[in-house]
């Protein structure tokens, strides 16, 4: 018998271009022996930290811990990207398996006494010789501890210890139903879930709408093996419990504790305040809509009496749309071709930050079909990183539009500039509508920020920031977009004609349109997400699906009814398929969304009243130096008071949804 010549790649050093993962060489059975080894690497790795007889200090204690556990970066960069965009039977069992091994190590970790104690003294001595970035290093470490529950007592650390594994496993699995109910839906009407508002757009046939709009919003809502309604409230049980064993009321307080909001109430208030003046411009909006569906009645289309439904939403909005701002999306696409689309935050990329765009072929990549890989390098040859772009959707993809890190920036302990490897990935269409434009955009923003970042240390630079500032420099990224400078530069057609400076118009004019829908069902989703974990119990008694779904249900149309959704507005995500809060770590976060928002638009802003106009290089040095290069290495505020001069102001956000 022959010997296996295989040998895993990620335990060797990667000899690869700029060290993109040898995804030709990995196996599936590579993933669950390198997470071993890398758990037991690290745990080495934090046994000498603690052995140390010197004092405790941040380059003996916190320097060393955070350049640990090397093999198990490599492992999740790849690992969790490939299982969303690829995933396979063989990889959700690998996960599946995966899921109790990290979580055990990252208890070890997080009630590992002696290395808290070492932290502790560094954290209550003289801090004075640190550099900012490494204070706020320390503070994260030591919060860390705090709030995984060092101070507890054996048994209820015990306790946390099966609650993290458990809320670990549940919301993987509610990630994989959701999937298997999109991909079902797929099946069944011939199109995915991201085409959607497209297919209800385009869709003439109001009882076709109605069994799209009905299958979409029912995901994980079947009573089927995909059905997530026990889960969700098991997970909701489980955080809970986590929550009082820490000393905080509710799921909602802990998590904000540590967020720049800081509390439910703030956040209460803040969406409420939203919410009221979005509900009554989607009123206006419903209005405009009825009038349209009003001369189809007329015209014998539809009964007497018919009044718009949710399912009508998309359709008539179009049909007003067209009225109001003659803009048409079929007119629209042919200026954004896929490719066209991805030169053009390319193209404002290097305006606002001088950063180059190169192809590199021949790299290897987890999808050789689908998979763009590109070398980012500023004017003096200084490697900025690599990004790759996945932006077509398929099977094995995961709904939605994301930024990964496969490989976060750091210095190394030769001192060497590691530099990140980002990729985008989207379910989005080879000719784009506005929306999905925007989508590129947004996405790529979130890829400056974790390509750009000039930090020491790992756990802060790039994106690495609370979940209610990292969607500013995303959503910053979309202002640039539609500025008729870049259009003149990136939106052509197949036979390679500029988009028409009155098209232009048309989009730009457009832009506030339909956005008492677009905020009121954000805002919805936002409150239903923050007022879940806001509660301080489930009821007992809900132990089958049945009465999981009934009470889902009721918490639902109780809450609708409550913060005065307009009843032809469902909420964005319903909760047996709100993967943000249930599989992607945004719990008591989707606010963020719009509390992000408010800033980016104010600092846009100062763009737009800049005598230099919006592509004022002068500004967007200082914005990459203040926002991209700083990561989580100062305080948010802190930061946005440097760039702006003073505290965020909520106008510019009002006036760019159309709410003033």
């Amino acid at each position: 018998m022959l010997a296996s010549c295989h040998t895993n790649p990620f335990l060797t050093e990667w000899d690869t271009p700029y060290g993109i993962p040898p995804f030709d060489k990995i196996k599936t059975s590579d993933y669950i022996p390198a997470i071993k080894a890398g758990i037991a690497e690290q745990q080495a790795e934090i046994d000498a930290i603690t052995a140390c007889e010197d004092a405790p200090t941040f380059e003996n204690t916190i320097a060393p811990l955070e350049l640990s556990g090397r093999i198990l970066s490599k492992v999740s960069g790849v690992l969790y990207n490939v299982a969303e965009t690829d995933r396979s039977d063989a990889l959700d069992k690998v996960v599946e398996e995966s899921i109790p091994l990290v979580s055990e190590h990252e208890a070890n970790i997080s009630f590992n006494k002696a290395l808290y104690e070492r932290i502790a003294a560094i954290w209550n001595g003289d801090q004075s010789g640190l550099t900012r970035e490494q204070q706020m290093v320390l503070k994260k470490h030591y919060e860390s501890f705090e709030r995984e529950g060092i101070g507890l007592p054996e048994e209820q650390q015990n306790r946390l210890r099966e609650i993290n594994s458990d809320i670990a496993a549940k919301t993987q699995k509610i990630g994989n139903n959701i999937l298997a109910e999109s991909n079902a839906f797929k099946e069944k009407f011939g199109f995915s879930v991201s085409a959607y508002p497209d297919k209800m757009t385009a869709t003439a046939d109001r009882e076709l709408r109605k069994q799209y709009y009905e299958a979409y919003t029912t995901r994980g809502h079947h009573g089927n093996e995909n059905d997530n309604a026990l889960l969700v409230l098991e997970v909701l049980r489980l955080r809970q419990e986590k929550a009082k064993m820490l000393g905080f009321p509710n799921s909602a307080a802990y998590t904000l504790d540590n967020k720049m909001a800081h509390d439910p109430a703030t956040v209460d208030g803040f969406l409420r305040g939203i919410i009221k003046a979005s509900t009554a411009k989607a009123r206006e909006e419903i209005a405009d809509m009825q009038k349209v569906m009003d001369e189809d009645i007329a015209a014998g289309v539809l009964p007497a009496g018919s009044k718009i439904e949710p399912w009508d939403w998309w359709y008539y909005a179009e049909k007003v749309r067209k009225v109001k701002y003659d803009l048409d999306d079929e007119e629209v696409k042919p200026y954004f071709q896929k490719d066209s689309v991805r030169n053009g935050i390319f193209k404002a990329a290097k305006w606002l930050y001088g950063v180059n765009f190169e192809k590199l072929e021949g790299v290897p990549a987890y999808n050789e079909d689908c998979v763009d890989t590109w070398k980012l390098t500023y004017d003096d040859g200084s490697l900025i990183g690599i990004f790759t772009t996945d932006y077509l959707p398929r099977d094995s993809k995961r709904g939605g539009a994301w930024m990964n890190n496969i490989r976060e920036q750091y210095v190394d302990a030769s001192g060497n500039d590691i530099r990140p490897i980002i990729v985008n990935v989207g379910n989005l269409a080879e000719n784009m509508n506005v929306d999905q434009v925007q989508t590129v955009f947004h996405e790529f923003g979130h890829a400056l920020h974790g390509l750009l970042t000039k930090c020491h240390y790992p756990s802060v630079s790039g994106t690495n920031v609370t979940r209610d500032f990292v969607e500013m420099f995303s959503q910053f990224n979309e202002n640039w977009a539609f500025q008729p400078e870049l259009l003149a530069q990136y939106a052509k057609n197949a036979e390679g004609e500029v988009i028409p400076a009155a098209l232009v118009d048309k989009i730009n004019n457009s832009l506030k349109f339909n956005q008492g829908f677009m905020t009121t069902e954000l805002a919805a989703a936002s409150i239903l997400d923050l007022k879940w974990h806001e509660l301080a119990d489930i009821p007992e008694g809900l132990d089958t699906r049945e009465q999981a779904t009934a009470f889902i249900d009721a918490f639902e149309a109780k809450l609708a009814d409550l913060i005065g959704l307009n009843p032809e507005i469902t909420y964005r995500y319903r909760t047996t398929y709100f993967n943000h809060i249930f599989s992607s770590g945004y719990n008591t976060g989707y606010y963020g969304y719009l509390w992000s928002e408010v800033l980016d638009k104010d600092a846009f802003s100062i763009f737009e009243a800049s005598p230099n106009g919006p592509f004022d290089l002068e500004l967007a040095k200082k914005f990459k130096e203040t926002f991209l290069e700083k990561g989580g290495s100062e305080e948010p505020m802190t930061l946005f008071k440097a760039f702006a001069g003073r505290e965020p102001d909520s106008h510019a956000f009002l006036v760019g949804r159309g709410l003033l």
